[in-house]
């Protein structure tokens, strides 16, 4: 256990029974307890393997590369469409995790024996991400911003991408695109 953890544990949550069960089930794995973008994180020589967080309707384990883990029981969830390499296990009462308890043990090691092994998740690279007619034209526009996109990380880029494509309107797609040249410019991402 990791006393820097501790306050996510003790804080007052509606799933903080299940939060503690999960923490129990991590443990037990050896990995490292850590805290990362406010979560229980649990790590093999310094890279993620499984994350712990909660929602509304549920609370979950979100595995890293969870695309590489066999997944024999059907339990893991990819959150979005457009997620490449995690996955989520949920979770809506202490007794799911009480009765799934061995299953989460063998998808952790599961997890560990795939982060030793270095296997990487294949990712869709930027290119195949759709690129709005709006953004295209701003990078045709202003070469300057052209450079710095392309300077950006991949993972950065993509969020620009999904967020200016994810607009329905042309008007919104542009004044998404507009709100963000700024941000493009000096080297952040979306969520920087």
């Amino acid at each position: 256990m990791n006393p820097k953890v501790d306050w996510y544990f003790e804080k007052d949550s509606q799933w903080q029974e299940e939060f503690k069960a999960l923490r129990t089930i991590a443990l037990a794995s050896g990995l490292d307890e850590e805290l990362k973008w406010g979560h229980p994180c649990y790590t093999l020589q310094g890279k993620n393997v499984v994350l712990m967080h909660g929602f509304k309707e549920y609370c979950a384990l979100l595995f890293h590369k969870g695309a590489l883990l066999k997944d024999d029981a059907n339990i893991l969830v990819q959150q979005t469409e457009n997620v490449q390499g995690a996955r989520q296990i949920r979770f809506t009462s202490l007794n799911e995790i009480k009765k799934l308890a061995p299953v989460l043990k063998a998808y952790i090691h599961n997890a560990i024996a795939v982060e030793k092994a270095g296997t990487k998740v294949p990712m869709k690279k930027t290119a195949a991400f759709d690129m709005p007619e709006e953004f295209a034209q701003a990078l045709k526009e202003m070469p300057e911003l052209k450079k710095a996109f392309h300077a950006l990380t991949p993972g950065r880029q993509r969020g620009y991408l999904l967020h200016f494509s994810s607009a329905k309107q042309a008007k919104t797609r542009m004044a998404r695109v507009e709100k963000n040249v700024d941000r493009i410019l000096e080297g952040m991402g979306l969520d920087d």
